[in-house]
């Protein structure tokens, strides 16, 4: 018996009308399993790697948006090959696309680098924003973690709390909590 599967993400919890909308638009598509979550892209996003083992073959996994499934192109191509290794096809609700057939398959691709290239060109633009901004003295960057927890690391490390326990309060990395320390001498 086949499965139509929905996977919905937002990348934080405060997008609820978002996420709302998603698995609302899941069900009207006749998913009758959904995978939901609420993390970065980026991190790691456990939900994903439970609806890729669900799916067997013959299932349809629906998303209602691109990047609500993939970080980008190379991304998407894993995720479509390892669905097509499986027998499962991949339903993009806002594109109309199925991969099901041959040119949802081609019109996917096709999306998925037009979104890499608009991504790209995003990231330059700022990149430039960033350079003018730095040139006129406007943009400092974000002060350093380590350099702006370095007298609390150091009263921790002063009252004999470990480096992992240190990170871990402040939160901040190990490697952090030695440049604090090493920033913040006694």
């Amino acid at each position: 018996m086949t499965a139509i599967v929905g996977y919905a993400r937002t990348s934080t919890l405060e997008q609820v009308a978002g996420f709302e909308a998603q698995l609302r638009d899941l069900k009207a598509a006749g998913c009758t399993k959904l995978f939901q979550e609420q993390v970065s892209s980026v991190a790691k996003r456990q939900q994903l790697e439970a609806v890729l083992d669900y799916l067997r073959e013959g299932d349809t996994l629906i998303v209602t948006k691109l990047d609500r499934l993939a970080r980008n192109v190379a991304h998407l191509g894993q995720l479509v090959a390892m669905l097509r290794g499986k027998g499962v096809s991949l339903r993009v609700l806002d594109l109309g696309l199925d991969t099901g057939t041959p040119t949802g398959e081609l019109i996917l691709n096709m999306m998925g680098a037009v979104a890499q290239f608009e991504r790209q060109m995003m990231l330059e633009r700022q990149r430039e924003g960033i350079a003018k901004a730095k040139s006129e003295g406007k943009y400092k960057g974000r002060a350093p973690t380590a350099i702006r927890q370095a007298q609390r690391a150091h009263e921790l490390a002063a009252e004999g709390v470990q480096r992992a326990e240190i990170a871990l309060r402040l939160g901040m990395s190990e490697r952090s909590v030695y440049r604090a320390l090493k920033h913040c001498p006694s």
